[in-house]
């Protein structure tokens, strides 16, 4: 750190994505559909009315004193102009329903407008945050990654199509890679600092997969930030540790991760390619369902778990609507003033989540069970094709088989996949047993992997 030195928060961002040493730790909360919950806005509302977004920013803002902060936090943007339909939640942003590309095997060539649909909402919300906190606070603009972009139009069968339709999977992804290039240049324009590319799916494919699909489209956007004078964050969710490092060599300049990855690995990767990294406080256990305290002390312990410089501090992804704003305001004092935190905590245990339930007896089982852990299938992009797959298996087999989710925004979900012993979501278990970790199957493999365990 630098002292005796007073930085503005977007200087401080800036210089950490840089490699440049800075006054104190940079600050970023994705607030997404939670900025609207400040100001008692739905998420529809706060996704659909600009004047309600960019009021909820500002409060954002006033409340959380981020070095750094996104416009809007929605992946379905540029799937919604492209033809999916989506369906809306009170407290979450929407999910995609609907899968232009899964009956057909056609490439698209058309590039959203910066005047089409909520593109035209997110860049004036940019504009008018640039005038308003711009020269203060770095502001991100969230773009859809190349290959969730691809999933929202194709849906789950491309998982399949990565084996038996490798140049079709290439063809699509230099079409959304184009798409993206054309909303990073649209954002840009309209003011935005950091493009953050987010792409939840990438932890859900093998390193080999990666250097085969995605490392050329990744790279080649990534470039395209650089050249329009912006910097680039690649963001990801679920555990993407195998592909920490396949990322990197994409020449992002920073990366975000979430809780399953192990930030002191991660970062190990990181500093060696010179890129910052960002993350990975917990969601739902910490900032969700976990008090003040909890949040202060999961900060200080993340801060001292690696070596200092490139590193932002931020939620591992979308911060849930219902967060308590005192836990905000919790973890922006452990960031901005850490030793006062430290002082706070140093003593404090938290208590676990008791579990009150019971597991299934699995030897038991009269017909197949597939249980499926999940952060949220209707709001995280990883987990809603997930659970999407397993559906489409279940269905597909047509015989009596029983199918769960279990979503980590309930409090005894979160006891239960302790007690499971569940590492990595998403996941399913069948019939009791890890078959797929924060890997999404192909509706065939996944098939093939319920008769066996039911055998």
């Amino acid at each position: 750190m630098i002292e005796g030195v007073s930085m503005t928060g977007r200087e401080r961002v800036l210089q950490t994505i840089a490699g440049h040493r800075t006054d104190s730790l940079p600050w970023v909360p994705f607030t997404g559909v939670h900025a609207g919950k400040l100001l008692g806005y739905d998420a529809k509302k706060v996704s659909t009315d600009v004047d309600a977004l960019v009021a909820s920013a500002l409060e954002v803002n006033r409340l959380y004193h981020p070095d750094g902060q996104p416009v809007m936090f929605d992946l379905q943007i540029e799937a919604e102009v492209l033809g999916c339909e989506l369906v809306w939640s009170e407290d979450g942003p929407p999910s995609v329903k609907t899968h232009p590309l899964a009956e057909t095997g056609d490439i698209p060539s058309r590039i959203p407008l910066p005047d089409e649909g909520r593109i035209a909402m997110h860049l004036e919300a940019s504009r008018r945050l640039k005038k308003s906190i711009g020269a203060s606070t770095a502001l991100y603009g969230i773009c859809c990654g190349p290959f969730t972009l691809a999933s929202h139009l194709r849906g789950t069968e491309i998982f399949m199509d990565m084996m038996l339709e490798p140049a079709y999977v290439r063809e699509l992804l230099s079409y959304t890679r184009e798409v993206a290039k054309a909303v990073s240049g649209y954002l840009i324009e309209a003011g935005i600092d950091i493009v953050a590319v987010v792409d939840p799916l990438i932890s859900q494919i093998s390193p080999a997969h990666f250097a085969q699909f995605m490392e050329e489209p990744f790279t080649e956007l990534f470039e395209h930030i650089r050249t329009l004078d912006a910097k680039s964050s690649f963001f990801v969710c679920g555990n993407a540790t195998m592909n920490i490092e396949p990322m990197c060599r994409t020449k992002c300049d920073s990366l975000s991760v979430d809780e399953n990855v192990n930030l002191a690995f991660a970062k190990k990767i990181t500093d060696t390619y010179a890129i910052s990294i960002g993350g990975n406080i917990p969601l739902t256990s910490v900032m969700l369902f976990g008090n003040q305290q909890d949040n202060m002390k999961t900060v200080v312990d993340l801060i001292d778990s690696v070596p200092s410089g490139n590193l932002i501090i931020s939620p591992g992804c979308d911060m849930p609507y219902d967060i308590p704003i005192e836990n905000g305001i919790a973890v922006e004092h452990a960031v901005h003033e850490t030793e006062s935190a430290r002082s706070m905590v140093r003593n404090y245990h938290r208590a676990e989540l008791e579990f009150t339930g019971t597991l299934p007896e699995y030897d038991k089982l009269s017909k197949p069970l597939v249980e499926v852990f999940t952060l949220d299938s209707a709001t995280c992009a990883a987990c809603t094709y997930m659970w999407a797959a397993a559906q489409d298996a279940v269905a597909e087999l047509g015989s009596d088989i029983d199918l769960i989710e279990y979503k980590y925004t309930v409090p005894q979900n979160i006891a239960r996949c302790r007690e499971m012993g569940v590492k990595q979501l998403p996941s399913i278990y069948i019939n009791g047993n890890l078959a797929f970790s924060s890997i999404i199957p192909s509706r065939e493999e996944l098939m093939r992997t319920i008769v066996e365990g039911s055998v």
